[in-house]
């Protein structure tokens, strides 16, 4: 006997004006990303260094929001390819390639393949188990990157990484000027690659898969193959940002594939949202900037300040500053 079964249906999460829409075009509020970026110089050249590592941050919680927000699935060890990124980027410039953009693909392609291994294992848990997974994950590339002095450097980081100039024209200085501009043009090539896979039939898959994985299955797609996929995107985007990273600071430490990095890119993507990937721009940007002025202010407890934001803000905007946003956006609309 031959059952129907209705087709899941896609909920389009609201956002700034729709986000989840069909369209491809640019959203007037996406327009404040560029004059964001553009404003950055004017603040004074103290603060490209500050601008670049909020850029990184953003690159490595959009990775995040893929598989938390999009995918339904929650690591604790995400920082593994991140540094998987930034040690292989740097190891290859230690062996005499230091070109900057060919390095960004090497850091983000082993990454990736690392992602093909773990995926394989992690995915086939879910919940409590899958945590844990994800957390020994995170445990054990620490470990290796400790114990392979000879490769890694250990606890005393990767030294003798130098980064060529960009196309052979623009020199990383010390000010950290061309480094920022570099990393403002890889957020904006992954953005618009972001927007469009969220918005593609795999990305609404995706969605679908998150929301009801057992009728997903019923009506013919392929779960396990597709989480798969999305978690070595992720993977590979994580190493990018770990990559440019590397790049940009000339330099890898243990810290870099450690689970604070894990605690803490988590910690600025539930700060902003997930779900949106607003929510990976907006929540890397404030944590940053608000760590950047307490720990000018205070220096012995900014952390403390920190947090009591942080909670505040989780207490008034349980689902982010970006739902904060929309029902903010509601109310004024009625």
């Amino acid at each position: 006997m031959n059952i129907p079964v209705s087709p899941i249906p896609v909920v389009q999460q609201p956002g700034f004006g729709g986000f989840l829409r069909r369209k491809h075009g640019l959203h007037p509020a996406e327009g404040l990303i560029i004059v964001a970026l553009a404003l950055v110089p004017f603040l004074g050249d103290q603060y490209y260094a500050l601008g670049a590592q909020i850029l990184v941050a953003i690159i490595f919680a959009l990775s995040l929001d893929l598989l938390v927000g999009y995918a339904g699935i929650v690591t604790l060890g995400h920082a593994a390819f991140f540094g998987a990124g930034a040690y292989a980027a740097g190891i290859a410039s230690q062996h005499g390639w230091g070109e900057p953009v060919s390095g960004l693909f090497i850091g983000a392609v082993a990454a990736a393949l690392a992602g093909v291994v773990i995926g394989a294992i992690v995915l086939r848990t879910a919940r409590f188990t899958l945590l844990m997974v994800t957390l020994c994950t995170v445990f054990l590339f620490g470990e290796i990157a400790n114990k392979a002095t000879s490769v890694t450097g250990g606890v005393d980081g990767l030294l003798g990484i130098e980064t060529w100039p960009v196309f052979g024209l623009y020199e990383f200085d010390l000010i950290g000027e061309v480094g920022y501009w570099f990393s403002a043009a890889v957020f904006l090539a992954v953005w618009i690659g972001l927007r469009r896979l969220v918005h593609s039939p795999f990305g609404q898959s995706i969605m679908a898969i998150r929301d009801n994985p057992g009728r997903a299955a019923a009506i013919g797609m392929a779960v396990l193959p597709r989480q798969l996929l999305i978690f070595v995107i992720s993977c590979f985007l994580a190493g990018l940002a770990g990559a440019l990273q590397a790049e940009i600071n000339q330099f890898v430490g243990l810290k870099d594939i450690g689970f604070e990095l894990s605690a803490t890119i988590l910690v600025m993507l539930a700060l902003g949202g997930s779900g949106r990937l607003y929510g990976a721009i907006i929540g890397p940007a404030i944590y940053l900037v608000a760590q950047d002025i307490l720990s000018k202010d205070n220096p012995v407890l900014w952390q403390l300040w920190l947090g009591i934001i942080i909670v505040v803000l989780v207490l008034f905007a349980p689902g982010g500053l970006t739902q904060l946003f929309v029902r903010l956006k509601g109310r004024v609309g009625r």
